[in-house]
């Protein structure tokens, strides 16, 4: 694709890098076979072709509209059309540099900022979520019924094992996932600890900064991985073999601190160390297999398992099919989830910001991965799973939960 970008931002960082995958773009439509939005809505600027388009027209100097606003707001960020690209087009990227030129020339009402506001606030402040969702359970039986299923029923996570093994792992505390799911991370303890591995908890970071970063918050976001980066930073000194994240949705914003920060001299090799060390909880369990196999149970009777597979875990970060080997390496056994490629409408705030569409997406999700009769759904990412919960008629799980029932050697958590 010939481009010839406007003066604004053609010799900045954003605009050499929107430039190259501008260039590698092909026209081909690929893409397109395979974008959730544009499947619903059969809109050629509703998809990545489309986008694209629009977005090299501000680029080049043209004027951004609403509506140009709009067709960037309804994209999932799901990068599928990433997997599908045969001219590997960093479509994710060039989205976010193309929503920045956007907001800065539209603007959004008083309104629309306010409710951004209001979602980064409460979910970006741990104590404050905690406390709402704390309210919200106590208060679950008087609430309506569509506001009651979607909030979650509380797992007591059990014990944390105490910090004595020599090799040492890290994982962040700080997300909301602490609050909505604690028994996740309890389970990715219990599991390495029975290998010989502790696994520490490290506070005084907080959110990863991808909700911050997708609502083109992007100093906040960039302030947020700084904090990150120096409140892990002891850690990783003191020779901490991994940064566990268990969320795949933050696994993958941690695994680009590396480029974020590419060009700031303070931080820029601690950030690269910082996403080498970034491990998603199936690379944790596939490279320590050997170790972890022969304390599985077998005995324990199959059970029908449908895996949905977070965008960010499959087209995210390329690791399609890992957790599915691990769990039919378990014994269970794997129901058929059509169209597995698709998401599942969750996308961080995008259920939030665009309930209709994400609705309909869930539908579809929900009738694939129920169409095996699965005894639980498991997936690999806490936004998948509470979206998912909200409307399932079997319990969804964080994978990992299924693997701690499963071996022996300390207690179990509910599979």
């Amino acid at each position: 694709m010939q481009t010839s970008l406007a003066d604004f931002i053609k010799d900045t960082p954003d605009g050499r890098e929107a430039d190259e995958i501008l260039r590698s773009c092909v026209h081909c439509g690929f893409c397109l076979a395979t974008c959730p939005t544009y499947q619903l809505l059969g809109d050629e600027l509703d998809g990545p072709r489309g986008r694209i388009y629009l977005i090299k027209e501000v680029l080049e100097g043209g004027k951004a509209t609403e509506k140009t606003q709009l067709h960037l707001d309804r994209c999932l960020t799901c990068r599928s059309c990433e997997t599908t690209c045969p001219s590997g087009v960093k479509y994710g990227r060039l989205l976010d540099i193309g929503r920045h030129a956007v907001d800065k020339q539209v603007g959004r009402s008083a309104s629309a900022r306010a409710g951004r506001l209001a979602i980064m606030t409460s979910l970006l402040s741990g104590p404050l979520f905690g406390a709402a969702l704390m309210a919200g359970r106590l208060l679950k039986p008087l609430l309506p019924k569509d506001v009651r299923s979607g909030i979650p029923d509380r797992l007591a996570p059990g014990r944390w094992p105490e910090a004595k093994h020599p090799r040492r792992m890290i994982v962040p505390a700080g997300c909301v996932q602490g609050s909505l799911a604690p028994i996740i991370d309890t389970a990715m303890a219990r599991v390495l600890d029975r290998i010989g591995v502790s696994l520490v908890r490290v506070g005084g970071g907080g959110c990863c900064g991808a909700l911050p970063y997708h609502l083109n918050e992007q100093e906040r976001a960039i302030d947020i991985v700084k904090r990150n980066i120096d409140a892990w930073w002891p850690h990783v000194d003191r020779g901490a073999e991994a940064i566990v994240v268990t969320a795949s949705g933050c696994g993958v914003m941690v695994k680009d601190y590396g480029h974020l920060l590419r060009l700031d001299a303070t931080y820029a090799a601690k950030a690269k160390k910082v996403s080498d060390l970034a491990r998603d909880t199936v690379e944790v369990v596939a490279s320590e297999w050997t170790r972890i196999a022969p304390k599985v149970a077998m005995d324990l009777g199959s059970r029908k398992v449908a895996f949905h597979s977070p965008c960010t875990l499959q087209h995210g970060m390329k690791l399609k099919g890992r957790v599915e080997e691990i769990l039919h390496a378990l014994g269970l056994e794997l129901t058929p989830v059509p169209d597995g490629h698709l998401c599942c409408g969750s996308a961080g705030t995008f259920s939030i910001l665009q309930p209709a569409i994400s609705k309909q997406l869930k539908a579809n999700k929900l009738a694939a991965l129920e169409s095996g009769q699965p005894d639980v759904i498991a997936s690999a990412n806490i936004g998948c799973m509470m979206h998912l919960a909200d409307g399932a008629s079997v319990t969804v799980r964080h994978w990992i939960e299924l693997l701690d029932s499963r071996m022996v050697g300390g207690p179990r958590s509910p599979g």
